[in-house]
């Protein structure tokens, strides 16, 4: 009766294990079906149920691998779909120019345009002209002192008289030559000869008589009213300071 069994084992075929080949078409059927449920709702799996079982996790391994090897899902639609959020420009406001400037003006403002100040009246050179038609200087200086607001100084002198000469030099000084010209016109008057025409201006301007002491200087207003006369008032020092203080005291 052994042999017989023995023999019956041996005779009956052996069955061998189905090929790999043929359980890796299950594995994959296996492993979409957990996807398919994965992506269409929550899993039907009680909490607390036991950790999946070894065929579940080699499942997932080969998923896994399939995935790698197969590329990444496609990108979401609604992410393809919304614009991105740099793409959106805004329009640049352009900037406000500043309050009174012309838009494309390369020309600058113009300074506002000043009076220009008058120019100095012209004063003589030093000595006495004894040629020279005194009247029509007295009268020529009395016009352009009307118009331009000036006075009119008359100086009484001789070209050899020392007190004269001393005068002249502080005339020809740039701050008493400035006075002079920014208030005066002067006219000199040659009293050192024998003309009886000049004599008789000295006598107009300077009523007083007597004996003069040259240079005799007289101020006169536009209108031609004597305002003051050195022979009746003695001279001021003949020099810078005291000609510059009478010239000043007495400037229009």
């Amino acid at each position: 009766m052994l042999r017989s069994v023995r023999a019956d084992r041996r005779t009956s075929p052996h069955r061998s294990p189905a090929p790999l080949g043929a359980r890796l078409p299950l594995v994959a059927a296996a492993v979409v079906a957990a996807g398919l449920t994965a992506a269409c709702g929550p899993s039907s799996q009680p909490a607390g149920s036991a950790a999946p079982s070894a065929l579940g996790q080699s499942s997932q391994a080969l998923a896994s691998g399939t995935l790698s090897a197969t590329g990444s899902p496609e990108a979401s639609p609604t992410a393809s779909a919304s614009p991105s959020a740099s793409a959106t420009v805004l329009p640049s406001s352009s900037p406000t120019p500043p309050t009174g400037a012309r838009s494309g003006s390369a020309t600058p403002a113009k300074p506002p345009r000043t009076s220009a100040a008058p120019e100095p009246a012209k004063i003589p050179g030093p000595g006495y002209d004894s040629s020279a038609d005194a009247q029509k200087q007295i009268d020529a200086a009395l016009r352009a002192a009307k118009a331009d607001g000036r006075t009119v100084l008359l100086d009484f002198g001789a070209n050899w008289c020392g007190n004269c000469k001393a005068a002249d030099k502080v005339f020809g000084q740039s701050q008493t030559a400035a006075i002079l010209g920014a208030s005066y016109h002067l006219v000199k008057v040659d009293i050192g000869g024998n003309s009886s025409a000049n004599s008789a201006l000295l006598r107009k301007y300077s009523p007083s008589g007597g004996t003069y002491t040259m240079p005799v200087l007289v101020v006169v207003s536009p209108s031609g009213t004597v305002r003051t006369d050195t022979h009746v008032t003695g001279n001021p020092s003949l020099t810078s300071e005291g000609i510059n203080a009478f010239l000043r005291q007495w400037a229009s």
